[in-house]
């Protein structure tokens, strides 16, 4: 009664009391944010409005080579096209290749190293830092390496033709076999690291679950291990996939690559630099960022892990 009497006598009683608190909101994480959109606006959102603008300028008549005007000339995006649409099927075709065998390459070997060895603490530790140790030496000195292996004076080259696994005047160089070659090697770890980041976190007891319900190991990692390792493995294919797309260093000529491998990387940095065509450079940087964002999107998508986004 009396409690009643009490709750009665309050102006607004319990409900006031059960009324959330209205927090005002400090102003600190905006400060702290601040660093850090500022920096985003003028080295990304101030680029790539200047590259849209690039985009779309004509040549001035009667100017110099290199002397554009800012104009909307949708025309740029035609002519590339049309143009360089081989280069364009290439790099999405020669990443596309090297993504998947840097998956067959990366998946078993983050495997061994995730749950084979979890149980050597030392030895996972020495596999893991042989993974990453490619790192510690310079992308160009690597890709110069493999020129070198690959040249028409290396063993590798040498052994094959003296087994007569390919013709006397065959080459290695310059190949599409290189360029797929140099960019799976390079983008290996970039595949392997994050399936063994969720590898390593895979609870054992699921695939000894498996086991005790008489399944075999082939039929445990595919209803098991491999499900709970997606998120890893469209991680990777991403870290993969993204890079390669525009890469041109193994392309190029003075690497592995050459006239006939060439991918977009290389038409950008011919257009920009030698050419001086800054419109074609800039309309193709667009194109390849765009294609590789709708074919990301829709691959994240229809995998099922829209979150990654």
């Amino acid at each position: 009664m009396a409690f009643g009497a009490f709750q009665s006598s309050a102006p607004g009683g319990s409900v006031a009391a059960a009324a959330p608190q209205v927090q005002r909101k400090s102003p600190v994480a905006l400060w702290l944010l601040l660093p850090g959109i500022l920096y985003l606006i003028l080295f990304f959102v101030t680029p790539l409005f200047s590259l849209v603008l690039t985009s779309f300028q004509e040549s001035v008549p009667g100017g110099f080579i290199g002397e554009y005007q800012t104009a909307f000339r949708f025309e740029n995006y035609v002519e590339v096209v049309s143009t360089y649409f081989t280069h364009i099927g290439r790099s999405f075709v020669y990443a596309s290749l090297a993504t998947v065998f840097a998956l067959l390459l990366g998946y078993p070997l983050a495997y061994v190293i995730g749950v084979k060895l979890r149980a050597y603490p030392l030895w996972q530790a020495l596999a893991l830092v042989l993974l990453i140790a490619p790192f510690f030496i310079s992308f160009l000195l690597r890709t110069l390496a493999w020129k070198q292996i690959f040249s028409d004076e290396g063993f590798v080259v040498g052994a094959l033709k003296t087994m007569q696994l390919i013709p006397a005047d065959a080459y290695l160089t310059g190949t599409p076999f290189s360029v797929v070659f140099g960019l799976t090697y390079m983008f290996l770890p970039f595949m392997a690291l994050p399936i063994y980041t969720t590898l390593e976190k895979l609870d054992l007891r699921y695939v000894e679950a498996g086991g005790d319900l008489y399944a075999n190991p082939v039929t445990v990692f595919r209803k098991v291990t491999f499900p709970l390792s997606i998120p890893g493995v469209i991680s990777g294919t991403l870290l993969t996939f993204i890079p390669a797309t525009g890469d041109y260093i193994n392309a190029s000529r003075d690497f592995l690559g050459s006239t006939d491998t060439a991918m977009m990387g290389n038409v950008i940095e011919a257009n920009f630099l030698v050419l001086q065509n800054f419109p074609a450079a800039a309309a193709l940087s667009l194109i390849l960022m765009m294609s590789i964002l709708i074919l990301v999107s829709i691959y994240v998508r229809r995998s099922g892990t829209d979150d990654l986004l």
